[in-house]
């Protein structure tokens, strides 16, 4: 199988031993994304979810477009939220992301996300 990975500059570098996303055939795999400005490398100063999900998905969407696709090539995504109290605001903005069919979804309540962060997305797309 030929794994080819993918890389963008609109979306924060990897911050250890992995791809943004690996392309596998017609299938993209795109590692977590957390609430990093790529232009800095830092988190976003608002910590607010919905402020935090906007960036994840921004960070998620430009790497399926660094590999030829766009929102609508998303098929799959799992989001982790340290709380799942927040599910409803979160979920407010995930639905501007995505047009009707949205993908497929996972959401699970995790114990600590990287960097204290309050939601991390990862997904997988057709391109």
């Amino acid at each position: 199988m030929n794994k080819q990975p993918i890389s963008t500059h609109q979306a924060p570098s990897a911050i250890g031993p992995y791809s943004q996303a690996i392309r596998a055939g017609n299938l993209l795999l795109v590692s977590g994304q957390i609430p990093i400005d790529p232009s800095t490398g830092n988190l976003i100063d608002d910590k607010s979810i919905q402020a935090q999900t906007r960036r994840v998905l921004q960070n998620l969407i430009a790497i399926v477009e660094a590999a030829g696709g766009s929102a609508q090539s998303i098929v799959k995504t799992t989001v982790f939220l340290r709380d799942i109290g927040d599910f409803a605001e979160m979920n407010a903005v995930y639905s501007i992301f995505f047009s009707s069919p949205p993908p497929a979804r996972s959401t699970i309540e995790a114990a600590r996300l990287p960097r204290d962060v309050s939601v991390e997305i990862d997904c997988i797309a057709v391109i």
